[in-house]
């Protein structure tokens, strides 16, 4: 264990690890790839994708080493006993910090399939990164405002194309299918602006989750709810690098996958939506009563 070394050092040992960690499988994950991308035949998916599937946990699993030998972090986990790496999953998780997305890889690699995120379109220049996201098959989305869509109608609806492709091709191996439903991280100015009835979170959006039920419904097998708290205070990623992240909070729930379809009435589509937000409000208002006693409670 590193920690016991300076705060800045201890950041600049981790940032390296984890740099070295990213160069060494990248390259592995393109190469595989693009072998599939040069023999787009059925077949030839489903045997490079369970490929792709491990050189993408050896690589998680590379962050969790890197995380372990710099962090001094308490980690308080609960709810992952029943998990399945052979089950398609939908997760659905608040967002406060980069950080989440490593704390989830930590606690869920290989207790279910992968995790694929759905990323804004600009993250595909993310230098190595972007690539390696390609690679896995992130859907990327454009995301347009309403006031965007309204000038440019042409765009609304190529987001609901992304997600129905990205999800066609999940349907072949056990995927995880990742949702930060508030769309963006929360912090107390975004709470303010939009007027979030919830105290530690920010209106979630069923957009994404409708379409995914939509497109896959049948081969879900069970909603992860996560919550994420930090009891001291939510970190930025350089805070997480230098180990000053005392402690993490992690509870999961598994669900029945929501049987909307069938009670949508009138417009499939619009219908559908419509009670997709009514169940995540439902779980939003738990959700934000959970994060209110985890926080209420921190130094029980």
């Amino acid at each position: 264990m590193l920690h016991f070394l300076p705060a800045p050092i201890n950041g600049v040992i981790a940032s390296t690890l984890m740099l070295l960690n990213i160069l060494f499988w990248v390259p592995l994950l393109l190469l595989v790839a693009t072998v599939k991308l040069l023999l787009p035949f059925r077949r030839v998916r489903l045997a490079i994708d369970p490929l792709l599937l491990r050189i993408a946990e050896a690589w998680i699993a590379g962050n969790s080493g890197w995380m372990r030998l710099t962090q001094a972090m308490q980690w308080e986990v609960s709810g992952l006993q029943t998990l399945s790496p052979r089950q398609w999953y939908l997760v659905i998780c608040n967002h406060q910090s980069w950080v989440d997305i490593l704390v989830l890889q930590h606690v869920l690699n290989r207790r279910i399939p992968l995790l694929k995120f759905f990323l804004k379109k600009q993250l595909i220049w993310v230098p190595i990164m972007g690539l390696a996201w390609w690679a896995l098959e992130f859907p990327f989305m454009r995301r347009h405002s309403e006031a965007f869509l309204q000038k440019h109608p042409e765009e609304r609806g190529k987001d609901a194309a992304t997600t129905r492709a990205a999800c066609e091709k999940y349907a072949l191996v056990p995927t995880s299918v990742m949702n930060f439903v508030e769309g963006t991280r929360f912090t107390r100015a975004k709470q303010q602006r939009q007027q979030s009835p919830y105290r530690r979170l920010l209106k979630p959006k069923a957009g994404g989750i409708s379409l995914a039920l939509d497109a896959m419904g049948e081969k879900f097998g069970a909603v992860l709810d996560v919550t994420i708290a930090y009891p001291d205070g939510t970190p930025n990623f350089w805070q997480f690098l230098q180990g000053r992240v005392p402690r993490v909070i992690v509870q999961a729930r598994t669900l029945a996958v929501p049987r909307l379809a069938a009670n949508a009435a009138g417009d499939p589509s619009q219908a559908l939506r419509e009670l997709c937000q009514t169940w995540v409000n439902q779980l939003w208002a738990d959700k934000d009563a959970l994060l209110d006693t985890l926080l209420t409670n921190k130094n029980q």
